[in-house]
């Protein structure tokens, strides 16, 4: 068993980081996060296979989620972690330092030092993020064990450089099959060339361009593309059938269903068979709601101690925080790390980042008292 180094938030991402957590590997860290939460006697600890969820269970009128996942991509050398500066800047490098481990680390320090939030708080750590949906610990102890993450607003510990993203686009990726008729290209006029029948529904798409769609007061864009084409079997043959991928990144305000039909009008009077490759509920960021209002001023006067702005916008890609608006809980993203440098080999969290999202946290979640201050 590893014992985390649980008094300081840049010690325990350290320590984090040094166990390897690879999606599908997750036993060792889980269990050694389990260890650190049970010896927290204001917390319920529950499992389900490698993801732990700690609450408090106070009777407060208002519940919050913080939550983050423990698993990483491949180990690339580096593991295990190492303390630079670079240009005066403090970090810790290694792999999931970024994506989330830092994360990670402040929620489980946050967690182990509150113990009489205002608000009742359910932390989260889940296992099998990085891979493929259906394995998603979130995705599974919700489908498992439905109560156990209830509340009002959710937090995830995505990397954002400690800004807020709200929300998430939406994803659907569909496959249109459009036939046509085969032919010597010599004689391309006894053919129905299937590709040029989709030369104009292409550039349809083209002209969508990144609309603009305000949902909870943020500013979400859209995107519709076309990210694949495979069509002909021979360079004299007139292909007989066509494959467009075509993939709408839609605003949270939209359904799946309505995003699918809207790529579907694109071929109006065509022939077309559609397939569904992938579909993924938006998220709302709910900034219109009064917890996530109190997090980011929260987050503002944290970030203006230290003389930084705070910034809040959509977030634009997809993430778990799907899951809790699948729900009817308002979630956002907030978390230490540049995301631009997720999943790369020298990824690297600044430790006054880590400092100020475990702070962030704990002045949001207002402790009525800390564990540090009953053992002075």
């Amino acid at each position: 068993m590893t014992h985390l180094r649980t008094d300081d938030v840049v010690d325990l991402t350290c320590d984090l980081i040094d166990i390897p957590s690879v999606s599908g590997d997750e036993k060792r860290i889980a269990d050694a996060i389990e260890e650190a939460l049970r010896g927290a006697s204001h917390l319920e600890v529950l499992r389900d296979g490698d993801a732990i969820v700690a609450r408090t269970n106070l009777g407060r009128s208002q519940r919050v989620i913080i939550a983050g996942h423990i698993d990483t991509v491949p180990i690339s050398g580096n593991v295990p972690h190492v303390r630079e500066e670079t240009e005066g800047v403090e970090k810790v490098r290694g792999r999931g330092s970024v994506d989330m481990l830092g994360g990670v680390a402040g929620a489980l320090y946050a967690a182990l030092k509150l113990n009489e939030p205002k608000h009742d708080v359910t932390w989260v750590f889940y296992d099998h993020e990085e891979v493929a949906a259906p394995l998603n610990g979130l995705g599974r102890v919700y489908r498992n064990h439905p109560d156990w993450i209830d509340g009002q607003f959710a937090i995830l510990g995505e990397p954002t450089n400690t800004q807020i993203e709200g929300g998430c686009n939406g994803t659907v990726r569909v496959i249109a099959t459009v036939p046509g008729v085969a032919a010597h290209s010599a004689r391309a006029w006894r053919g129905d060339n299937a590709i040029h029948k989709v030369a104009p529904i292409i550039e349809k798409i083209a002209m969508f361009g990144n609309p603009v769609v305000n949902v909870d007061g943020l500013d979400f864009r859209e995107s519709l593309s076309v990210t694949r084409i495979d069509g002909g079997i021979a360079n004299n043959v007139i292909p007989d059938s066509v494959r467009l991928t075509v993939n709408y990144r839609f605003a949270p305000s939209m359904s799946p269903a309505d995003a699918i039909a809207h790529i579907e009008s694109y071929f109006d009077g065509v022939d077309a068979l559609f397939e569904i490759d992938d579909e993924s509920e938006g998220a709302r960021p709910g900034a219109d709601s009064v917890l996530v209002q109190e997090f980011i001023e929260t987050a503002r006067r944290v970030m203006a101690e230290e003389g930084k702005d705070l910034s809040v916008s959509a977030k634009v890609g997809w993430t778990d925080v799907a899951r809790f608006s699948a729900r009817g809980i308002p979630a956002i993203n907030c978390g230490p790390g540049d995301p631009l440098q997720a999943h790369t080999q020298d990824e690297a969290v600044p430790v006054s980042q880590l400092r100020h999202y475990a702070k962030i946290l704990i002045d949001y979640v207002g402790a009525a008292s800390l564990i540090s201050e009953e053992r002075n």
